[in-house]
Parts: C-alpha cells; structure tokens; sequence
C-alpha cells in the first residue's frame, strides 16, 4: 500500500484490495472511504468487496464515488460530511489518491 498522509487524520492511498482491510486497521485507521467509483476499469475491486472486508476488520467505511475530473460541490459537502461523522483517522482512497486529496484541499478551502 502507497500511503500519504496529508494530516494526522486523513490519509489517501491508491486502490486498496479486500485482502489489505487488516492491515489497514493495523496500521491504526478507524475508517475507510471509497472516493473511486466501481467499473472504472475492469479489474478493480467493487466497493462491496472491499466494504465488507473492511467491516469485517472492525472499522468503518462510507461510499462516496467522485468520477475523475468531475468532482462537484455535492461530492465535497459528502465528503465533509463523512468525515465529521466517522471516526478517524481515516484511509480515503481512490485511483491513485488524487481525487481524495483533492476532495480534503476543497473541505478546507470552503472551511476559509
């Protein structure tokens, strides 16, 4: 896994796999959220699968697809919203942890 962390409760990583939830949890994260829609390419895990590996590793997981280069004003406002209500530190995670940075510099920039 390629994580980076942007502060102390909020990192981003690229695709993550089912078989990596443990090891996320290990590595002290409370919360998983999947800014990556599902089909983007063909061989990528669905959130399903790996919403139900990391639940079934004790930690939290929200939802909130963001399609590349689009990211809207109702993606941030869910994107803040998650992360006022879960608990962190938190993984985002999406193609390459781009869109999930990018989402978490929009929060902060509408934060003023």
């Amino acid at each position: 896994m390629d994580i980076r962390e942007i502060t102390g409760n909020y990192s981003v990583s690229p695709q993550i796999t089912p078989d990596e939830a443990v090891a996320i949890k290990a590595a002290g994260f409370k919360s998983v959220i999947c800014n990556r829609p599902d089909n983007e390419q063909p061989d990528q895990p669905s959130h399903d699968a790996v919403k139900a590996a990391v639940e079934a590793a004790g930690l939290t997981f929200r939802y909130i697809p963001v399609i590349s280069g689009q990211m809207t004003a109702q993606n941030v406002e869910d994107q803040a919203a998650a992360l006022a209500e879960i608990e962190g530190p938190v993984l985002a995670y999406c193609r390459s942890g781009t869109r999930c940075t990018n989402l978490f510099a929009a929060i902060q920039q509408a934060k003023g």
